[in-house]
């Protein structure tokens, strides 16, 4: 069934919008390799030449400063906060207007309410740099906010190289207690064996029964298949039968956890075949696994001592990743590059949630628990070709009867097509719910037992599968005159994305047991089958859930582009360029389990298409002046940058469908009259670049959003949080960044080895909520996640022997908004988070280092405040580890 709408999808959309194919670029960078205070440097010069404005991290610095993933070292760049440590905010704006690609092609994402990529995901040992583009320019997809993410993954090396690297590590959250239950036997490999998947037998029933489980639909079927002498006593035993199918195994019990360990390794050669031909790879993989524990609060802001829920979670997660890259060059003409990556994460999680409400509070001696199991599995599969290609003296000798001589040399062409997929699987999710008999004074559990309800067990099955083709091509050709330099460039991109989302719920429980002692003790003896095959505890099975939570989408983005790039006297430059894009995109509801002719799984009423279709079809225009002279430094650039740009919404949220978002637990409406959101963006940096390798640079910005796309608390039950998305009437963010690096030596020979590098961003927005906002509490507040600081501090050290290097790095975060209020309830705002680190590296040979790191030094907690109460508090812990790698 999913290739099917897979293939029609797109043939919807290009007979609905005819519309021809488009475009791609680069910024042009030099890669910069450099253990120590140097690399740093020559990040800078990088960035320096850009003819926009763009922060550089290179492979040197992530080691130096110790973070595992990108989402944690983007954190330590100007005007970048992280949020639930796996989505980055750029310049105050929210996940959504941020944008991220892997070697500037585009790629989907395994997250189950997001399009944007969750940061966590990627290793940074993969890298060999980031680039964040804060300017926008014609030559990247006109879906730009706060700024767009590159991933560049690390190339073929230029002779031969080896590593390994072994790294064991502890977590002090995580004690010698922690949850876990009886699991499948391919666990280690981040996949499950089967042991927790949907049965094929229930699967089958359900297609016998028409998606209809309960027993008076059984007892119809079986006498239309002509058993006419079936009673509801055996349509009730079918019913029940059906249960034994679900994985029901699911007591929680206690062990200790192993240590975290990381293993990884790569290898990579470059061989000459002869004077004009080289060939080459690079091949890599690793495998971590850790365990994590959390304690989690969160309280009512109103009766904060009588209704809140403790929270209990521990989480086994093992990554797994590999990459191999071929490559294959002739002269300085033609290069053509292939990459492959996989990444596997999976997280097993258990958790025990104890909570008292306004139907039960504290001190009334009574509460509720939930016991959840987890199982989930992201995926990413991504393949890429690309070239670049110039018609060079090697070139033409190569192939002398070609008719090339009216063809620059320096006239140059690049290309890239990519294929990629992601996927999350989520086999089994069962969340089980309990009333608790309490101490009233503490509110500890003294016993607990099972509802009596046929919705005791919620069980869910969710699957994601998102794909993506991006190709693109791009021309150069620079044109030197006596006092200038002209860069024309054009090109042409296309993106195809196809998204598929399923999900399947089952409820189990009992309407009445023989004996309260059924409902108690552990879960598997609960849902034994025992227990759920005796008629006298009247066990009920059912598939629940609304027919619109699975969906299917598709995007299809075609553009293309012209830029001039002119500098004149070595003194100006302007860069401006236009970019156009045919913006497609269509978002169905998929009832899965729809029998009925009359009522498809996937509409194919032409109104009921048409509506669900949107087409965007625009230009965006790019303007980026600077000025470049010698005042106060050895470079200053002062730079101004032009921009309208455009925020479209995820697909989930273009469709009726209703789901709990992961992260927040808010159940979240989605809305297909919603619309993209235009911004016109403003950049103002002057940069001072110093002959010893200082740097200094202060940035204004500010940014106008049209129709911002922002979530609104909705109307909702007492114990339920509801959100819905909508496009409010305007925004706008403004704010001032400040970064610079300090060389410290040249306060004497003791500061030598030591040198400084920090950046602060300051910042204000505003949102104005409008008339389509259901009662918000302020119609004009912040924008949800804007902090009104980033700072980020890292002092630096490196022995003149060149033997050690060590780091400590700050980050912190203003206080910004989680949720808005809504009838008068006050907002909640997350407060500001501490963050310290130190890596320490010890060099004894030069093929072997030794690493020590130590992170969250302060151990602060994240916490989220609402009217002075802190209605949600978790401690992620400190973390220590180390490694010993070996590198040739």
């Amino acid at each position: 069934m999913n290739g099917m709408y897979k293939s029609i999808l797109p043939a919807l959309l290009v007979s609905s919008f005819a519309s021809p194919a488009v475009a791609a670029g680069e910024i042009e960078e030099v890669i910069v390799k450099a253990r120590l205070l140097s690399g740093a440097e020559a990040l800078i010069n990088e960035r320096r030449d850009n003819d926009v404005v763009t922060d550089i991290i290179g492979a040197e610095f992530i080691s130096r400063v110790g973070d595992t993933t990108i989402a944690g070292v983007l954190r330590r760049m100007p005007g970048l906060s992280l949020v639930s440590d796996k989505f980055v905010y750029v310049r105050g704006l929210g996940e959504r207007y941020s944008s991220s690609s892997l070697n500037k092609a585009t790629i989907p994402s395994p997250d189950l309410t997001r399009n944007v990529i969750p940061l966590d995901l990627f290793p940074t040992a993969i890298v060999e740099s980031l680039a964040v583009q804060k300017t926008y320019s014609a030559d990247r997809p006109a879906s730009f906010g706060g700024g767009s993410i590159d991933i560049r993954t690390k190339g073929i090396p230029d002779t031969l190289a080896y590593s390994l690297e072994l790294t064991g590590g502890h977590n002090t959250e995580t004690d010698n207690s922690i949850y876990s239950y009886r699991s499948g036997g391919d666990d280690k490999f981040g996949t499950d064996d089967g042991t927790r998947a949907l049965s094929g037998e229930i699967s089958k029933q359900i297609v016998r029964f028409q998606g209809s489980l309960d027993a008076q639909n059984i007892l119809n079927t079986l006498r239309h298949e002509g058993n006419v002498t079936a009673t509801f006593a055996e349509a009730q035993e079918i019913n029940r039968a059906m249960a034994l199918g679900l994985n029901r195994d699911i007591s929680i019990s206690q062990e200790n956890p192993d240590p975290d360990w990381t293993i990884r390794g790569s290898i990579g050669n470059n061989y000459l075949l002869n004077d004009d031909w080289e060939a080459g790879f690079l091949a890599g993989g690793a495998y971590a696994t850790q365990w994590r524990k959390t304690e989690a609060l969160a309280q009512d802001f109103t009766f904060p001592e009588e209704r809140f829920e403790r929270e209990s979670e521990t989480t086994r997660s093992v990554d797994i990743n590999g990459n191999l890259n071929f490559g294959i060059r002739y002269g300085d003409d033609h290069e053509i590059t292939t990459t492959t990556l996989y990444i596997r994460n999976t997280d097993d999680e258990v958790a025990i949630i104890d909570f008292f409400n306004e139907n039960r509070e504290k001190s009334d001696g009574l509460g509720f628990q939930n016991r959840r199991i987890k199982y989930e599995e992201r995926e990413m599969v991504v393949k890429q070709v690309m070239g670049t290609h110039l018609l060079g003296e090697s070139t033409r000798r190569l192939v002398p009867l070609l008719p090339l001589t009216w063809i620059p040399e320096d006239l140059q062409f690049d290309w890239y097509y990519s294929v990629s997929r992601a996927m999350t699987e989520i086999p089994n999710e069962v969340v089980v719910s309990l009333e608790t008999t309490t101490d009233p004074v503490s509110g500890s559990v003294q016993s607990a037992s099972v509802v009596l309800d046929s919705a005791a067990a919620d069980y869910r099955f969710t699957s994601l599968d998102d794909e993506v083709v991006n190709y693109a091509g791009k021309v150069t050709w620079p044109i030197e005159a006596a006092a200038s330099m002209i860069l024309l460039s054009a090109g042409w991109e296309h993106t195809q994305k196809i998204r598929t989302y399923q999900q399947t719920q089952f409820s189990l429980g009992a309407l009445f047991v023989n004996g309260i002692e059924v409902l108690q003790g552990p879960l598997t003896g609960v849902f034994s089958d025992s227990n759920i095959t005796d008629a006298s505890n009247n066990f009920v099975f059912d598939l629940t859930g609304t027919n619109n939570q699975s969906y299917i989408a598709v995007t299809m983005t075609d553009a293309v582009y012209a830029n001039i790039d002119w500098t004149w006297q070595d003194n100006w430059r302007i860069s401006a360029g236009a970019r156009w894009e045919d913006y497609k995109q269509l978002a169905l509801d998929w009832d899965i389990y729809a029998f009925d002719v009359a009522r498809p799984q996937v509409t194919v009423d032409p109104e009921a298409l048409q509506k669900a279709l949107f087409k965007d079809d625009k230009v965006y225009p790019a303007i980026s002046l600077t000025y470049m002279t010698e005042w106060w430094a050895d470079v200053f650039q002062l730079r101004f940058g032009y921009s309208e740009t455009v925020v479209r919404p995820d697909l989930r949220e273009i469709t009726d469908a209703s789901y709990i978002d992961a992260r927040t637990g808010f159940l979240t409406d989605g809305n297909p009259s919603i619309r993209p959101a235009d911004l016109t963006n403003y950049d103002l940096r002057a940069e001072w670049f110093f002959d010893n390798g200082d740097n200094l640079t202060l940035s204004l910005y500010y940014k106008d959003i049209g129709n911002p796309i922002e979530f609104f608390e909705s109307a909702a039950s007492d114990t339920n949080r509801s959100r819905e998305i909508i496009n409010a009437d305007s925004a706008e963010i403004y704010g001032f960044e400040i970064e610079g690096l300090k060389h410290l030596g040249t306060y004497g020979m003791f500061w030598e080895p030591f040198f400084i590098q920090g950046n602060l961003t300051i910042q204000d927005s505003e949102l104005v909520a409008g008339e389509l906002a259901d009662a918000p509490t302020n119609q004009v507040r912040a924008l949800a996640g804007a902090s009104e600081y980033v700072a980020n501090l890292l002092v630096g050290f490196d022995s003149t022997s060149g033997k050690h290097s060590a780091t400590l790095s700050y980050n912190v975060f203003g206080e910004r908004l989680f949720t808005a209020g809504r009838r008068g309830a006050p907002d909640s705002y997350e407060t500001p988070f501490h963050s310290l680190d130190i890596t320490y590296n010890w060099y004894p040979a030069d093929s072997i280092t030794l690493k020590l790191k130590l992170q969250n030094i302060l151990g602060e907690a994240i916490e989220i405040e609402r009217q002075g109460v802190i209605a949600f508090r978790e401690k992620p812990g400190t973390g220590v580890s180390l490694a010993f790698r070996w590198a040739f």
